[in-house]
């Protein structure tokens, strides 16, 4: 049998620091409970093991502390954030089928020496930590499996005694003589003063004990300087030989039978759909739907079960739609066409079929997509492709379960109807087939069967939040736009991206050549490890930062050196010149399809502001600020006859702060129809507008910008080149003047905190549980968020908006013109030269 035993304080530590803060929208953090579940399942892979224990210490003096008050003195103690996750782990554990071990005056590790000193000839053992003191516990059928982070991975080493012997030079006895000289200053541990791991480990290599040690002070060969450490050192050593030495004999239950792994209880599944690891669920294999309903769940799932019927009578399949009054259905999609219908009719206990090889399929389709019939679906855009390809019109949709979900939880990363089923708490409803369909036939009938369910409970919760307009309004009409958009693409000249292609190339080489020339070697530019040691050893170049893996060549680092050393300045070139030939010429040249264009998918469901996102390529991020990446807008193209129409809004972001803030005086600036950044700069500055200069407007915007995103006088000091204390009197000048906005900024963040989200002037909301943290730096994160959230979230609801309004506009009155791509707060149309 092989038997699992984890540290389990070791490793939920590893798991909260290794990932960054997550929560649910009701503020509970489960960081360290994913990680936990992630590490647990990387670990049974390894050992795949019958049985597990997990070990934790509780909050009491152990005997160690009993004979060494300072043991473990000076640590910090937990986080809040953590401390409660901790609980809701241990419960998740238990219900998942786990062992959970703990004893009042003993430490994790002792269980975890107990349990391995009483594995038999006949098992296995394998100990999970990430404390390297647990190595004293390898023996002939004991391995540690040591948890450590490598160039910021995280690897798990296997430990054996010949693994050991090869690392250390030492025997797992070896390791606890070793801590007994060196000490360990992360429990208190004193060890031997003055002798560290070096030295500690050189001695117990010769002369293999302490006992041996101080037995033969006088005569063992070692240094005037290290006897007379040991000889002041005698108590100490021995008393850290008992504070590092692991207690092998906890009075619990040794028997490894005795923690074999229960089947998981269904309150397992429901809880990790309460802390929104929907994903861990799948990971887990386990079966959300059966997790819900309570008792008499299988009755109820029973009740509900739905036959799959294939209906071929499709002008009478349409007559019962419409008697209906509303059709809940998904369809089946292949090679960018219809491959079958499923529509939901529970009220007849069946999930109806409709094929594409049916011989009037295509007049079906017409007839249902214009029909008034309310239709619930999910991912209708791709719906309106289809349409818009087929010169149909899709009508009548009254929601889309994608989208709504998306209006509901925008940090969600998943919006498949299993994940809502799970999220929503919802038993599924039983599909029987009684003749055999594909796979995608198959998962597309069970979501199905759900769709009516999931639809209600969507509804309901956005007409709670008050959201019926976000998502009628703006989501789903914004849907068919993306569709057509999608469809419409971007022309673009691809002779001449290839020219500059390899423009880019020839510089390129050129400054690689000149940099291998000063250096005195050739290298890997791209290796932050290669590149700091050419500057900073060959060239000794002033070294910023240094980090595990060498010295760091980020991009403050390197602008900091370019002032003063050219050859930084053509590294910094180096790269700006790589990234637009790698992402932007290599990768859009990849793009183009046969007509010419480039097709971006645009995401609608993907930022938790709202804003579009574009991938595939990313459209939305093709660079303007420098001449050699503005070039690049100049590849987009209108074909012959036909131009490219630019319009933007002015200063939306802003214009929506003085809206939202009511500030009287920046709603002035903006009345008066002057440079904005120049009427700020006279405000704060109290110049003349007439005198204010161009250093005095820049440093105005990038206070105006800043403010929206939260910024501190130590990033504006970067951003404008200016002391930290001038930097602050730039922020408190500007919030004395615009005490609108200053009072704006305080009340959003105190709203926020007890709503616990923000929300934009169109309802649409992101949760904020960070407001509520413990730690300095992810409240403050949250805080900025809040007073973001609301004017860039409602400048994307008013962009989307805009883009429904044009689109509309241009079908009924320049049918030929097309809208074709949306940047943020600009919207580009291709349109006719008259």
């Amino acid at each position: 049998m092989n038997l699992l035993v984890i540290d389990g304080n070791s490793i939920v530590n590893r798991a909260f620091y290794g990932i960054r803060l997550l929560s649910t929208r009701s503020g509970q953090f489960t960081n360290a409970i994913y990680g936990f579940l992630a590490i647990l399942l990387k670990l049974e892979k390894i050992c795949e093991p019958e049985a597990v224990a997990v070990a934790f210490d509780l909050k009491a003096p152990t005997f160690r502390h009993k004979l060494y008050p300072e043991y473990k003195a000076g640590r910090h103690g937990m986080p809040d954030e953590l401390r409660s996750q901790m609980p809701v782990l241990k419960d998740l554990l238990v219900k998942l089928g786990y062992s959970i071990v703990e004893k009042e005056g003993y430490e994790a590790d002792d269980i975890l020496g107990t349990l391995s000193a009483h594995c038999g000839s006949e098992s296995r053992c394998f100990i999970a930590t990430g404390d390297r003191d647990s190595l004293q516990l390898v023996s002939g059928n004991t391995t540690v499996l040591l948890a450590a982070t490598k160039a910021g991975q995280a690897v798990t080493t296997e430990y054996d005694e010949q693994k050991l012997a090869e690392e250390y030079g030492l025997t797992p006895e070896g390791m606890i003589q070793l801590k007994a000289i060196m000490g360990d200053s992360s429990d208190n541990i004193p060890g031997v003063p003055g002798i560290g791991q070096k030295g500690a480990t050189d001695l117990v290599q010769r002369f293999g004990s302490i006992d041996y040690i101080f037995d033969n002070l006088e005569t063992i060969d070692v240094k005037p300087g290290i006897r007379s450490k040991l000889v002041a050192g005698k108590d100490s050593a021995f008393l850290s030989l008992k504070l590092g030495t692991i207690f092998r004999d906890v009075p619990i239950d040794t028997r490894p039978e005795s923690y074999l792994k229960k089947p998981p209880q269904p309150s397992a599944i429901r809880l990790l759909s309460e802390l929104e690891m929907f994903g861990m669920i799948e990971k887990l294999g386990l079966d959300a739907d059966s997790a819900f309903g309570g008792e008499g769940a299988e009755e109820e799932k029973a009740a509900s079960a739905l036959t799959l019927r294939e209906e071929r009578d499709l002008p009478g399949m349409l007559g019962k739609l419409k008697n209906d009054g509303d059709a809940f259905f998904l369809a089946v999609m292949k090679n960018g066409g219809i491959d079958c219908l499923l529509f939901n009719r529970e009220k007849e206990g069946e999930i109806v079929l409709v094929a594409s090889d049916c011989f009037d399929f295509d007049w079906f389709v017409e007839s249902f997509f214009k029909s008034e019939l309310k239709k619930y679906t999910s991912d209708v855009k791709v719906l309106h492709k289809y349409a818009l390809s087929n010169g149909l019109e899709l009508s009548g949709v009254v929601l889309d379960t994608t989208l709504a979900a998306y209006v509901l939880n925008p940090s969600s990363n998943d919006y498949s109807m299993q994940r809502l089923r799970a999220e929503y708490k919802l038993p599924s409803a039983e599909v029987e087939f009684p003749f055999p369909v594909p796979d995608d036939v198959k998962s597309a009938a069970i979501d199905c069967a759900s769709l009516r369910a999931i639809a209600e409970n969507q509804l309901d919760r956005i007409e709670e939040n008050g959201q019926g307009e976000l998502l009628s309004g703006i989501e789903l009409p914004l849907a068919k736009v993306l569709a057509s958009m999608e469809l419409a693409g971007m022309l673009v000249s691809k002779g001449s991206i290839e020219l500059y292609g390899k423009k880019l190339e020839a510089e390129i080489s050129e400054l690689q050549q000149s940099i291998f020339e000063r250096v005195g070697f050739e290298f890997n530019l791209n290796s932050p490890k290669q590149l700091g040691e050419a500057l900073f050893e060959k060239l000794q170049l002033p070294a910023k930062k240094k980090t595990k893996t060498g010295y760091s060549t980020n991009a403050d680092v390197l602008e900091e050196l370019a002032y003063e050393y050219p050859i930084v300045k053509d590294i910094l070139r180096y790269r700006t010149l790589a990234k637009l030939k790698g992402t932007y010429c290599d990768g859009l040249l990849k793009q183009i399809e046969p007509d010419g264009r480039i097709r971006s998918t645009l995401n609608q469901v993907e930022t938790r502001t709202g804003r579009i996102s574009s991938l595939n390529p990313n459209l939305q991020n093709i660079p303007v600020r420098t001449p050699e990446g503005a070039m690049m807008r100049k590849f987009f193209i209108a074909p012959e006859g036909r131009v490219l129409v630019d319009a933007d809004y002015s200063q939306i972001e802003l214009r929506v702060l003085a809206h939202i803030s009511g500030d009287e005086n920046m709603i002035e600036a903006f009345n008066s129809k002057t440079d904005i950044h120049a009427v700020t700069a006279s405000q704060v500055f109290n110049m003349p507008l007439e005198m204010v200069t161009p250093l005095m407007r820049s440093r105005a915007k990038a206070v105006n910008f800043g403010i929206i995103y939260g910024i501190g006088a130590f990033s504006l000091s970067k951003d404008i080149g200016v002391s930290i204390k001038e930097a602050d009197n730039y922020i408190k000048g500007y919030l004395n003047h615009y005490s609108g906005v200053d009072r704006y900024m305080k009340e959003t963040v105190r709203e926020a905190t007890e709503k616990g989200y923000a929300e934009t002037m169109f309802r649409r909301r992101r949760y904020l549980p960070e407001l509520n943290a413990g730690n300095k730096i992810t409240k403050a994160f949250g805080e900025r968020v809040a007073r973001n959230m609301p004017i860039q979230g409602t400048a994307a609801d008013i962009i989307k908006l805009a883009m429904i309004k044009v689109f509309d506009r241009l079908c009924t009155e320049f049918p030929s013109a097309k809208l074709i791509m949306q940047v943020h707060d600009e919207l580009i149309i291709e349109c006719g030269r008259d």
